[in-house]
């Protein structure tokens, strides 16, 4: 009995822990078995018949094929092919600036005037040097006359008129050494007046009067208006196209104007990383064109054929494009198409879906942007 009440207890053990899996792998199954549509009701195969939507006399338009010109743009910067940067030629004080960032000048304008007080003090000691030489040179002379005619009466010695004679010389070349020093003197006078070496605008005023400014240093900057052009690197597909002198628009967003631009200089050599060579077009006077401004060069890219459709033929659902093609028993099919870029107005160019000579259905914009799409979705619906 012991034997048997030990079996039945081992055999009850091993029933608990065998039912739970194959409870599990049971519900298992009839979970693979509803997944799969065991339980539903099928359809029997056969045909039904569909009820396609007809064309009502709506508006129509047709698909055309069309040729166009395409236009690449580039964008650069304005920029002036004359520069010139403003600056003085020796060490002094700024006494006054006669132009201001923004003004137009003329060549020879006035434009620094620098404080004179020590170069006339050097002006006036090498004038005073030139008069003192001037007068040794006149007594030199007088005594080397006095010698000469001595000397071929025999009256002085032979070292007495060579003496005279060097003295003379040196005499002479003390006078030109003081011409030099005044013309220098009255040269670097000159200097400390800065006139515009050419017409321009001042774009820039980096001193103050009272400042004390070094040779070179960078007083004004001055650019020459008429002398603008725009800057742009243009792929190297566009740019063997191009050629000096071709006439290109130029559109300049900040102002909204267009400019007819003339191609002055294509720099031989491409960028190894953008793949584009620089471009510089000149640009006419303008008085709204400033040095630094955005602009587009606008470069023809040839022509390509495209589809044309109207836009009031476009339904959409969710990020899906549409339209209702009229056949030729006047039933409408439903077509998913793809658009690209917008043409004229009301016309935009068909990637795929149509074909040239489809014949569609016209809707109103309103009534679309109201959603009242469901009349037409039947349409669809036996397609």
């Amino acid at each position: 009995m012991n034997k048997l009440a030990t079996r039945l207890r081992a055999l009850s053990r091993t029933l608990l822990k065998v039912i739970p899996v194959i409870l599990g792998l049971v519900a298992l199954a009839a979970i693979i078995a509803w997944i799969s549509g065991v339980f539903e009701q099928k359809i029997e195969p056969g045909e039904t018949d569909v009820t396609m939507a007809r064309w009502e006399g709506q508006p129509t338009d047709v698909v055309h094929e069309i040729h166009k010109d395409y236009i690449e743009e580039a964008v650069g910067t304005l920029k002036a092919a004359s520069r010139s940067v403003i600056s003085a030629k020796i060490l002094a004080t700024i006494q006054q600036i006669h132009v201001s960032a923004g003004d137009f000048v003329s060549e020879h304008d006035l434009l620094i005037e620098l404080n004179t007080q020590e170069l006339n003090a050097r002006l006036q000691q090498a004038r005073e040097s030139l008069t003192a030489a001037q007068a040794a040179a006149t007594n030199a002379a007088a005594d080397f006359e006095r010698n000469e005619g001595l000397f071929r009466q025999n009256a002085v010695a032979r070292r007495e008129y060579d003496q005279s004679q060097r003295e003379l010389a040196v005499a002479r070349a003390d006078e030109r050494r003081a011409e030099q020093s005044v013309n220098e003197a009255e040269a670097m006078l000159s200097y400390a007046t800065i006139r515009a070496p050419r017409n321009g605008r001042i774009v820039d005023r980096a001193a103050e009067p009272g400042d004390t400014v070094q040779p070179g240093a960078p007083i004004l900057t001055l650019y020459d208006a008429s002398s603008l052009r725009l800057e742009t690197p243009v792929l190297e597909n566009l740019a063997v196209r191009l050629s000096v002198g071709q006439k290109l628009t130029v559109f300049v967003d900040s102002i909204d104007q267009q400019f007819e631009a003339t191609i002055d200089e294509i720099v031989p050599q491409a960028d190894a990383l953008s793949r584009s060579f620089l471009v510089k077009a000149s640009l006419p006077r303008s008085e709204n064109l400033y040095e630094g401004m955005y602009g587009r060069l606008q470069i023809p890219a040839g022509s390509r054929r495209h589809l044309c459709l109207a836009t009031d033929a476009i339904q959409q659902i969710g990020q899906l494009e549409f339209v209702n093609v009229v056949r030729d028993d006047e039933t409408l099919e439903r077509r998913l198409i793809k658009t690209g870029r917008v043409g004229m107005p009301g016309r935009i160019e068909v990637l795929s879906g149509l074909q040239a000579g489809d014949r569609v259905v016209l809707y109103s914009r309103s009534a679309v942007d109201a959603g009242d799409l469901e009349s037409d979705s039947a349409a669809g619906e036996g397609n």
